[in-house]
């Protein structure tokens, strides 16, 4: 898998993270730099590290499922795509407001956020993809698009309504086929 691969499902596991983020930078009242850095930096973490635990389940049983690793690739990377596209779609509660910073509220949004990245970490570990590059490309694009959300959240508000998830689940359907299509044809 190449860098620009890696770096585009890193994009696509960290819409997620975006769309909270820009929507806790809407609510949030006091946006200083380090509220955003600590909201980017957990962000970034649990990103990271589920993809980690994600690519370590995945070796264990890479070998078992080797002639047909395309297939579960392309469709989790489908579902999880399917369902951002869903979720994005879906009308949500305008009074639902989020204190992104207290710090058991924080860590629960960036767990939520991350379970798709747990997914994507497997199928990565069946494609025999580097775990170090891996990780580190996920962990920064999900910090500088979630300070970058917070920011953009509190000086825009509710103004823009973008479809973050719609973004995020459409690049990873099409990394999901570009697997599936290199495997059957061109491998």
């Amino acid at each position: 898998m190449s860098l620009f691969e890696i770096i585009l499902i890193a994009i696509g596991l960290s819409m997620d993270s975006l769309a909270v983020s820009v929507t806790g930078g809407v609510v949030l009242k006091r946006c200083t730099a380090g509220n955003i850095v600590k909201i980017g930096t957990v962000m970034a973490l649990f990103q990271a590290g589920m993809t980690i635990a994600g690519y370590f389940c995945g070796l264990g049983f890479r070998r078992l499922i080797e002639s047909f690793d395309h297939w579960i690739a392309f469709f989790l990377l489908l579902y999880l795509g399917g369902k951002m596209i869903y979720d994005s779609l879906q009308k949500k509660d305008e009074d639902e407001k989020i204190n992104l910073l207290c710090t058991k509220t924080l860590c629960g949004l960036a767990v939520a956020t991350s379970i798709d990245a747990l997914a994507v970490g497997i199928s990565l570990a069946i494609l025999k993809t580097p775990l170090g590059t891996l990780a580190f490309i996920v962990a920064i694009v999900t910090f500088l698009f979630s300070t970058s959300g917070v920011y953009f959240g509190h000086k825009i508000g509710e103004r823009i309504d973008l479809k973050l998830d719609l973004i995020g689940g459409l690049i990873l359907i099409g990394i999901g086929c570009k697997i599936l299509i290199e495997h059957l044809f061109l491998a």
